[in-house]
């Protein structure tokens, strides 16, 4: 049976990039992780083994090194739009890039004050501690005309230990659980938002700044809702990040259940007044939507996974 060369892409994945800019005695850390995948005129190298279109993948790494120097690392979207335009606009074969960035994120150490003991305490601003909470990620992609940029966030670990509810939900012969009216609410957010930016034409958002907001937003909304459901709470979240970020028209969460069950104390003579709890860490509920500005298309993928 005849075959054909289907949908096909090469790069160099995760290229560990870390970028030290030095303003004096003060240091600023940028700590990336960028993979890069590169399509276009590339049918001879399948069927032939011909090389002749092919950018080496050990060239595109080298290439995320020499622009963290040539430009800097200002944000993930940034640098992944130079490199974006940088491999569609000087290889004539390759007609789409996409450039998956991971930033983690570093906090500078907070030193001794100035009565230390120890000489020049006062004086440190060259100390981090890698932050424990979420990785920041984006997704540049580049056909030499339109942008798609898709940033988001995975394992922002939250809870709300009670304002949550769960009762009222369909029952049959195979329900044991019982109905909640004041419980846990705990997950592990994973989200992706995609900018309607999508052009050189354009104005460019404040990606800093636009990610900052977008967490402020999620975080306060799940911490101000009263919830009676997980998926209740993932909508309020997105609507206030939609509402109040004119450059985000579209946002999908995953979000599993972080069960926390309350734990018989019964047998030990012990009341448990919603005060001890087991934390399940798998099966676990798995709930995903996306929220979308009305008027939107959906343009997210729906399995996260093959962002």
């Amino acid at each position: 049976m005849p075959t054909i060369l289907g949908q096909n892409q090469y790069g160099k994945a995760e290229n560990r990039v870390v970028k030290i800019t030095r303003d004096g005695d003060t240091h600023h850390i940028k700590d990336l992780n960028v993979s890069v995948a590169l399509s276009g005129d590339m049918d001879d190298v399948h069927y032939s083994g011909s090389n002749a279109n092919v950018l080496p993948t050990d060239t595109t790494k080298n290439t995320v090194f020499a622009f963290a120097k040539e430009h800097g690392i200002e944000s993930a979207e940034q640098f992944g739009i130079h490199l974006a335009r940088h491999f569609v606009s000087s290889q004539e074969p390759i007609k789409v890039a996409r450039i998956r960035i991971e930033e983690y994120a570093w906090e500078r150490i907070a030193t001794s004050d100035g009565n230390s003991k120890f000489i020049g305490a006062d004086d440190v601003k060259h100390s981090f501690v890698r932050k424990g909470q979420e990785t920041r990620t984006t997704q540049i992609t580049f056909d030499g005309e339109k942008w798609e940029v898709i940033s988001g966030l995975k394992d922002l670990s939250v809870m709300n230990s009670t304002n949550s509810e769960f009762w009222g939900y369909v029952k049959d012969k195979y329900t044991t659980l019982k109905e909640a009216y004041d419980r846990i609410l705990a997950t592990d957010v994973s989200a992706k938002w995609r900018y309607n930016w999508t052009s050189d034409e354009e104005r460019m958002p404040n990606w800093e700044k636009s990610y900052e907001q977008t967490r402020k937003h999620m975080l306060q909304a799940f911490a101000e809702t009263y919830s009676l459901s997980l998926q209740q709470t993932l909508y309020q979240m997105g609507s206030r990040i939609i509402n109040s970020r004119s450059e985000i028209d579209e946002i999908r969460f995953s979000l599993p259940n972080n069960h926390h069950f309350l734990v018989d104390l019964e047998p030990f003579g012990l009341k448990n007044d919603n005060e001890v709890y087991f934390a399940a860490d798998r099966p676990y509920g798995l709930i995903e939507a996306t929220v979308l500005r009305d008027g939107v298309e959906p343009k997210i993928p729906v399995d996260m996974t093959n962002l």
